[in-house]
């Protein structure tokens, strides 16, 4: 029985989002939504997988291409990309940018803020080249 519970347990859509990212991820190239549903053991149904993939689009996580009949998929950057993604995404979401911005980097730790003004000199130089 438990183990019953344990497999029916329902995943949350950003767990299946990631799921469906990895999978990508360690694809030679772009693959079709077949391809990830197998890749992640066939317990999702092929509309399921074809729904994450569509709001990953929707997010700008993924790509997509014309194959045949149907899609393959590409994952649109790395994870650190993607996680900037979502940090400019919620920043763009808020009316007081500036209030954000300054409340992020008085809660970062000394290395954060070190690592960050580096990054942010290292643009200013990019910049004036």
């Amino acid at each position: 029985m438990a183990d019953h519970q344990q497999r029916s347990r329902r995943r949350g859509q950003g767990e299946l989002e990631v799921l469906v990212l990895s999978a990508l991820r360690e694809a030679d190239g772009p693959e079709t939504a077949g391809w990830v549903q197998e890749r992640l053991g066939g317990d999702l149904a092929y509309t399921t997988v074809i729904t994450i993939l569509t709001r990953l689009l929707a997010k700008g996580a993924v790509t997509r291409e014309r194959s045949g009949r149907s899609f393959a998929w590409t994952p649109a950057s790395d994870e650190a990309g993607l996680a900037a993604h979502r940090m400019r995404r919620v920043l763009d979401g808020e009316s007081d940018r500036e209030a954000v911005l300054a409340s992020f980097v008085t809660g970062l730790g000394p290395d954060d803020e070190r690592l960050l003004r580096e990054l942010l000199g290292q643009s200013r130089d990019e910049g004036e080249d």
